[in-house]
């Protein structure tokens, strides 16, 4: 076990420091200004960070995919449809409301909408979908016509929104999409449709292996659209203080024990579920049990590790560069933000466990190389142009609406497989160095440029980009793979039509 976890520091580490080699060298430039005490919390947060992730990825190899996994196979075979279907939706409910990243949100907008009513919609919103996943692997439904159907509701919705005079509600709605796929909830989530459609998937097992967190992102959009349509008033946000100093002392233990409270919930909650499964239904042997409590242990302690570290170093210091990058030209802004983006996704520690999860079910058809470049070179376009929507100030739909219909119009001419890869990484790729790191870095843009009255239809709004951008480039990495069989199945005919018959030896 030591051995993999000192490959996993290996693997944090190359992932991380990128990051926190463009935040040194930028503070060595006259854009940014930290302080010594910044960076040492920089320093000191980074080092947690890279533990953090280590210790998650290993213990989602070892306990949550193997129990999404056996949950869903266990649940699959007892042929009990109704049972199957009530699980999954309870499952929805209550691991989203125990999801530390929406309790944040439903409190910065606890002043028009009751945090728990938003909660409760939402996570009633994921469940649905999860149910409704669960019926397209069972009745061998093509992913992609669901999502243009829901889709087209969706941006329906969209008008309804701004119809009734609220338009602030729109970034916040595509922004619950991504918040509410977290870090724990994603491997299990998606380790269960690998175990349904192992047993009721069909021919087409790869492809009805994805697209449950694809699902379960639209589910928390019309959720809170729904919300937006009867909800009065404008939307506030008080920005908090990121003063390094509230972050320390005190604070620092404060914060700790709140994560540690909120991560025991989220992750207590699949445990549980698990243990009643285990007792009824799974039977698993004691020994498949040791090993996924002591992978349990380590999700628990990395995540609280790496979600502390986040809040404590990472949100101050991406508020402090945002407002002070704000001051330079607006080209650099833009290209600032498309760097940032490349490498701020390899250090999402959910990531990880999506690449992973692609080349074993593709074999190795799609690689971790080839889906980390797509996901990089999509979420670095979205942040760029989530910086250029902050400049000139324009509704997130202008970005949206293109966006998906081109998403959904390349789901013709690709392989099911790679629309349903691509759709759950976006919501994947919105994790929690997201809405830690680039969220508050897009609200001191946006403050510095717009003012604060301006940061609910600005600010947020980027978890979405970063949720839809990569639909667009996995999928042309699809594109381009179908292209190429195509190209090399011609050269092969060619060279088939233009063999010399005398060569052909006739054995008859």
């Amino acid at each position: 076990m030591g051995n993999i976890l000192l490959k996993k520091i290996k693997e944090a580490t190359t992932s991380v420091m990128f990051v926190a080699i463009i935040v040194f060298i930028l503070n060595l430039t006259p854009l940014i200004n930290l302080t010594t005490k910044e960076l040492c919390v920089f320093l000191v947060s980074t080092l947690f960070l890279i533990i953090g992730i280590a210790m998650f990825n290993l213990g989602a190899d070892i306990a949550m995919t193997p129990m999404g996994e056996h949950v869903g196979a266990g649940l699959s075979s007892s042929r009990n449809v109704k049972l199957l279907l009530s699980v999954c939706f309870l499952m929805g409910l209550l691991i989203t409301v125990a999801e530390p990243d929406l309790s944040v949100l439903a409190a910065q907008v606890a002043e028009v909408i009751d945090g728990t009513t938003l909660i409760f919609t939402v996570g009633v919103g994921v469940g649905l979908f999860l149910l409704l996943s669960v019926l397209k692997i069972i009745f061998k439904k093509q992913l992609s016509s669901m999502l243009i159907f829901f889709y087209m509701l969706l941006f329906a919705m969209a008008s309804l929104v701004i119809l009734g005079g609220n338009e602030s509600f729109l970034a916040l709605a595509f922004d619950s999409g991504g918040v509410t796929t977290g870090p724990i909830t994603v491997p299990f989530i998606m380790a269960l449709g690998v175990g349904i459609a192992a047993t009721l998937g069909g021919k087409n097992v790869g492809e009805n292996s994805f697209g449950l967190i694809a699902m379960c992102s639209i589910g928390p959009i019309l959720a809170v659209m729904l919300l937006g349509v009867g909800v009065k008033g404008d939307i506030g946000y008080a920005i908090p203080d990121y003063n390094v100093d509230n972050f320390l002392g005190k604070a620092l233990f404060e914060r700790i024990f709140h994560t540690t409270e909120e991560v025991a919930i989220a992750l207590g909650l699949i445990v549980a579920f698990f243990v009643i499964l285990q007792i009824f239904c799974l039977k698993l042997p004691n020994k498949k049990l040791m090993r996924i409590s002591v992978g349990i242990a380590y999700t628990f302690i990395g995540l609280v590790i790496f979600l502390t570290a986040v809040n404590v170093g990472y949100m101050p210091i991406g508020y402090k560069i945002g407002t002070e990058i704000a001051e330079a030209p607006s080209a650099v802004i833009v290209i600032f933000g498309f760097v940032l983006g490349t490498v701020v996704v390899l250090a999402e520690p959910a990531v990880h466990v999506l690449n992973k999860q692609v080349e074993d079910i593709t074999d190795g058809t799609v690689s971790r190389k080839s889906m980390m470049v797509a996901l990089s070179a999509g979420v670095g376009i979205s942040l760029g142009l989530s910086m250029l929507r902050i400049i000139f100030d324009f509704n997130i739909l202008y970005y949206v609406i293109p966006g998906y219909f081109i998403s959904l119009g390349l789901s013709f001419f690709v392989p099911g497989i790679y629309t349903a890869i691509a759709f759950d990484s976006g919501g994947v790729a919105s994790g929690p160095l997201t809405s830690g790191f680039i969220l508050p870095l897009s609200v001191g843009v946006c403050y510095a440029l717009q003012g604060e009255a301006k940061i609910m239809s600005l600010a947020f709004g980027i978890v979405a980009m970063v949720a839809m951008t990569p639909l667009i480039t996995i999928q042309v990495l699809g594109f381009k793979a179908v292209l190429t069989n195509n190209v090399r199945r011609r050269i092969a005919m060619k060279r088939i039509l233009a063999a010399d018959d005398e060569q052909i030896i006739n054995f008859m």
